[in-house]
């Protein structure tokens, strides 16, 4: 396998391995791909990859902590998806508007149809699809797809 030139790194107080565990069971083409341990056998690093994408987690302790400046966005292909994800990532976490979440793990995720692009291409129907998103929590296509078309 080779690394990726760039890879996203996330800290963590303790909780990397569990994190790892839990993201890489939520998407297919997923796994853990080393965990480097010290001392006692304690978790420092973790590496997986999402969806074929690299990522590292570290158990650093509590001195930095995650914020919604950056977050992982996910492509639904369907509602379907949509709903899947937002009930696992959001089970003991925080939901928030636009289809922004805040995992149990702290980290910041978006959870957006495919779709969402072209919806959001026409200038004049780009208005009132953003005014259908905007009370929304979880992103509901079918709603914003009658905003598109004016209903």
């Amino acid at each position: 396998m080779s690394v990726q030139k760039v890879r996203t790194f996330l800290w963590f107080d303790t909780q990397a391995e569990e994190a790892a565990t839990f993201y890489v069971s939520l998407f297919k083409n997923s796994r853990i791909t080393n965990v480097s341990r010290v001392g006692e056998g304690a978790v420092m690093v973790v590496e997986f990859e999402l969806a074929g994408i690299q990522f590292v987690a570290l158990n650093g302790g509590p001195l930095y902590h995650f914020s919604a400046a950056i977050s992982l966005m996910v492509d639904c292909a369907d509602q379907a998806e949509v709903d899947e994800l937002w009930a696992k990532l959001s089970e003991g976490g925080s939901e928030a508007r636009c289809g922004w979440i805040k995992d149990r793990f702290g980290v910041t995720w978006q959870v957006v149809p495919s779709i969402i692009p072209k919806l959001l291409s026409n200038g004049p129907r780009a208005g009132a699809v953003m005014q259908a998103m905007m009370p929304m929590e979880k992103l509901d296509i079918q709603k914003l797809q009658a905003a598109y078309d004016g209903q």
